[in-house]
């Protein structure tokens, strides 16, 4: 039976699609803080150094600054929507809501994009940790045996999956705080290695690449902060979701802003300075190492911040396409759960198309994990854009809408928010050498509209929880 509505058609299914795609969990505010924590640190890890090597010092702290209000300002407007409406879908759920299916559906395919491909950018910083560990095992071999390990952990449960994540982020931290301790109590730690960049002519010491290199370095900033986001997508296996998911999200990522900024001022200060730590694949190895003397111990003590981000994002991919499988914008069969309750083909489906973006980031050589990377910030940020101005016409157009949690910087914080989100793409989109990861973005997003309107806009689920909301709150309104 198709019940159609405008641009879009949904199809009747039967009583027991929704009891096959069964979420189950009761996560508090502490388990959502590690699991929103657990997935960003290994941001603090590796990745982020780059935006020495593109801004010099002065150019990250500047853009991290940035990137940081930004964050601030949509922590506080995800953690009201995601009071309003508890859905898996999370920024597909809010952006259904506010501008309809065909936005719902792209913000949906970014956040994919930008999980998948996180994940990917991780495993292969993984294998670089590993490398000099284990010298005679293949990289993908390692790759595969990271992806085995933690899907099955996601696929075993909700428990297993947030108490493993708890585990690995504390392990993160105090390993961040091992640095932090050592490098100030040593003196390893020298202020005046934090401008040993030569500048470019006509450039001084503090931005050695001038306003240009601020830029360059805004994704290695919200590198920082990455996936933090992804909280609200785990809504349906938390308990009163109004009290825990804000208190999760806002401990979450005042935290991850402390740690920043410690590891950009502290591990850019040590060693080679700012100039050799933004050329390292392993940069707080290298800023241990000062001290230490020893490599491959110490890899293995880092190998807990990469390995949380690998396993908490892996959950945030699964429920990624576990929801707009459900919904129907993608192929069903995919978001069926098993007797765990867990999204296990859309799990198995993302560590494959991860796998194959290892690959190539492989095959083809280190520009493909640059333009990997790039990628999934510019899907996050594009993502970003559409729920700010979700969040702004919502409070708009809809303030009947039951809030429960209401953020405190209100409309102001979501407009900062927004316009700094804006301000990331265009400055990105203004970098040459990021422009092949804008093009990659765009081609998936144009195949994706094209799949949407010659097919799924009439397979749509009126059932899902997403849709469900947003159809009431239509005929409501």
């Amino acid at each position: 039976m198709q019940i159609n509505t405008g641009l879009v058609g949904y199809e009747k299914v039967p009583k027991s699609y929704t009891s096959q795609r069964r979420l189950e969990g009761k996560a508090n505010s502490w388990l959502l803080w590690s699991l929103g924590v657990g997935a960003v640190i290994g941001g603090e890890f590796f990745g982020w150094n780059g935006g020495l090597a593109s801004g010099g010092f002065g150019g990250l702290a500047i853009a991290t600054i940035l990137m940081a209000l930004m964050y601030i300002c949509m922590v506080y407007s995800i953690a009201e929507m995601s009071a309003s409406l508890p859905h898996a879908g999370g920024f597909y759920s809010f952006t259904r809501s506010a501008f309809g299916p065909l936005a719902g559906f792209i913000c949906g395919i970014t956040l994919i994009i930008e999980y998948v491909l996180t994940v990917a950018t991780t495993v292969v910083s993984l294998s670089d940790y590993l490398n000099p560990l284990v010298p005679g095992v293949p990289n993908w071999a390692i790759w595969l045996f990271a992806y085995a390990i933690f899907v099955a952990i996601n696929i075993w449960g909700m428990g297993p999956t947030l108490n493993v994540s708890l585990y690995l982020c504390l392990a993160a931290i105090l390993m961040l705080c091992i640095f932090f301790v050592t490098t100030l109590g040593a003196g390893t730690f020298h202020p005046e290695l934090l401008f040993n960049i030569p500048p470019t002519e006509g450039n001084s010491i503090w931005l050695p690449f001038g306003w240009q290199g601020v830029f360059a370095a805004i994704p290695y900033a919200i590198w920082f902060y990455l996936a933090i986001e992804q909280l609200p997508m785990a809504a349906e296996e938390t308990h009163n979701v109004p009290q825990n998911m804000p208190k999760g999200l806002i401990w979450g990522i005042f935290t991850l802003i402390v740690l920043s900024l410690l590891v950009l001022v502290l591990n850019s200060g040590v060693g080679g300075g700012a100039l050799e730590m933004g050329k390292t694949l392993t940069p707080l190895g290298d800023g241990l190492e000062v001290y230490y003397r020893t490599s491959n111990a110490i890899n293995i003590v880092l190998l807990c911040g990469i390995i949380s981000t690998f396993h908490s994002i892996t959950y945030a991919y699964g429920r990624a396409i576990f929801a707009l499988s459900r919904a129907g914008y993608i192929p069903r069969w995919i978001s069926v759960t098993g007797k765990t309750n867990t999204p296990y083909r859309a799990l198995i489906l993302g560590a494959i198309i991860g796998l194959i973006c290892a690959v190539l980031i492989s095959v083809v050589g280190g520009d493909v994990g640059k333009v990997l990377l790039n990628m999934s910030v510019f899907g996050a940020v594009i993502s970003y854009i559409m729920v700010m101005f979700g969040y702004i016409k919502l409070k708009l157009d809809r303030p009947q809408l039951p809030r429960p949690y209401q953020s405190p910087l209100g409309l102001g914080g979501a407009i900062v928010g927004a316009l700094l989100a804006v301000f990331a793409l265009f400055a990105c989109m203004s970098i040459p050498a990021y422009q092949p990861g804008i093009i990659g973005i765009a081609v998936v997003l144009l195949a994706a509209t094209v799949y949407f309107w010659f097919y799924s806009r009439h397979k749509l689920v009126a059932q899902a929880p997403e849709e469900r909301a947003a159809l009431l709150a239509e005929r409501q309104g």
